[in-house]
Formats: structure tokens, C-alpha cells, sequence
């Protein structure tokens, strides 16, 4: 079994207690740790997508955290509100505001999501005797739900227990824009833009706001010092998404591309 935690509460101190706590409560599982930028829903829905990928059939919990307090966030009590669905034999818990969930609307992967009420999902497990009664009060009101709840929602969850929930609908998520999700080490700039969303073909050029590119079949088509666009490794099964990339140099300095810039 694995367990992978995506959060944008990535710092040495929430890193190390985040996977210390995973640690405990699911002591047979291997587990990762995926750091993603502040409030940024966009690059937890591509490395969210690419976590499902990577785990082929193996059974296992991907926590997702993506959760401002401020702009949209301000409209809840403490936060975006944590949900979950079921994939094959995988728990998917998540911040369900913003674009965190898109991707995994976008491929299909969501039958039914349910939306959870942090309080009085506590209190249900309070009364099982289940959740220790002298941390309630600290858990609702804790700044830090992703230490103090999303890994033990995630527990009950999986393990088939029944948790106060209410049915979410998939149109309450929003589509996924067309824009950059994430900038790997080299400075290639993985988009959320499917190959037949462009009409992908070798030789084709595709207008976006940062320019023409012309689409090549692998990396090393790209001409020395040329940019063009790839369909990269990251996506899900045989749906893969399209990259910009320089040969040789950093697509996303040369263009000023970063997570969340909108490409069309």
C-alpha cells in the first residue's frame, strides 16, 4: 500500500510531521511526500493526476491539500471544506474549492465525490470512541487540517468506515483552465493541454499568448536551441499532457511561463 500526500504546507517542520503522522496511521505503507506552491490548486491537480498514474493497480490514499483561507476560501469557517471519491482501489481526499479537483474531472476519474463537515465528522467519531475526545476542540479549530484531520479522514475513509458526508456535484467543480501547471527541474513547462485539444501533430504550429509553437514528436526533434511543444510524461495512462520546452534551456524562463499562467 502507498500514501501520497500532496500540500502546499511544504516546510521542513509540516513536511517531517505531515509523513510522521501518515507513518503511524498507516504503518505497512510507503509514503511521499509531493510539496506544492502556496495555495497553488493548479499544481495539486497535475501532480494528483500524475500520482494516480503512477500507481498503476496498487491500492493505496493520495491526501490533497490546497487550501487558502483568504479570497475564496473566506466564504467557509475554517477553510476550503476536505472531500473524497474512491478510484479503483485508491481514496483520493481532498480540498474541494478552487481547481484542485479539475484535472480529475476533466479525465473521468470521479464517479461520485462527497463533501465532509470537519466538525461533525469528529463528533461522529468521538462518539465511536474512535477519535480521542480531548482533541476535538484543538482539531476544529486548527490551522493546520492537514495534520489534524485530512490523514485520519483518510484512515476512516478507507477503511470503509461511515462518515458523515453529503453528495457533491461534479458540475460544482470547476473546468480546468488552459494554463501551466508545473515547471520541472529543467525548466520544461508541463501544461494542462491535451494532445487533441490542439489537434497535436508533428510540423503543426499552435498560437498561444506567449507566441507560435511548432509541435514536435519527441524532445529531441526540438532543434538546438529551438522551442516548440511535446507531448511530455506527465498525465494519466495513454492521455498525456503537452510541454513547452527549449532545447537546451529553460522554457520557462525563456517565455516567463510559471504554474497558473494561462496559455490561450
Amino acid at each position: 500500500m502507498f500514501v501520497t500526500i500532496i500540500t502546499d504546507c511544504r516546510d521542513s517542520n509540516e513536511t517531517a510531521r505531515q509523513t510522521t503522522r501518515a507513518s503511524v496511521l498507516f504503518p505497512n505503507a510507503n509514503i511521499s511526500l509531493i510539496g506544492v506552491g502556496n495555495f497553488n490548486e493548479i499544481e495539486a491537480a497535475g501532480n494528483l493526476i500524475d500520482t494516480l498514474d503512477g500507481a498503476t493497480g496498487g491500492d493505496g490514499i493520495i491526501m490533497v491539500n490546497a487550501a487558502p483561507r483568504h479570497g475564496s476560501g473566506k466564504k467557509y469557517k475554517n477553510g476550503t471544506p476536505f472531500g473524497y471519491f474512491k478510484y479503483a482501489n485508491k481514496t483520493i481526499i481532498a480540498t474541494v474549492a478552487g481547481h484542485t479537483l479539475s484535472l480529475a474531472k476533466k479525465f473521468d476519474l470521479i464517479d461520485e465525490m462527497y463533501v465532509t463537515d470537519l466538525p461533525t465528522v469528529i463528533e461522529a467519531f468521538v462518539e465511536k470512541g474512535k477519535f480521542e475526545a480531548d482533541a476535538q476542540q484543538r482539531t476544529v479549530l486548527t490551522q493546520f487540517r492537514s495534520f489534524e484531520y485530512m490523514p485520519f479522514l483518510a484512515k476512516w475513509v478507507h477503511e470503509g468506515e461511515d462518515v458523515p458526508a453529503e453528495k457533491m456535484s461534479l458540475e460544482e467543480i470547476p473546468d480546468c483552465p488552459k494554463t501551466v501547471w508545473w515547471v520541472d527541474n529543467f525548466g520544461n513547462v508541463k501544461t494542462t493541454l491535451l494532445p487533441e485539444e490542439i489537434g497535436f501533430e508533428a510540423g503543426k504550429k499552435v498560437m498561444t499568448k506567449f507566441g507560435e509553437f511548432t509541435c514536435y514528436n519527441g524532445l529531441k526533434d526540438v532543434p538546438e536551441g529551438g522551442f516548440g511543444m511535446t507531448i511530455g510524461s506527465s498525465g494519466y495512462q495513454n492521455r498525456r499532457f503537452v510541454e513547452i520546452t527549449v532545447q537546451g534551456k529553460s522554457a520557462a524562463k525563456e517565455f516567463n511561463l510559471s504554474s497558473g499562467v494561462e496559455l490561450m
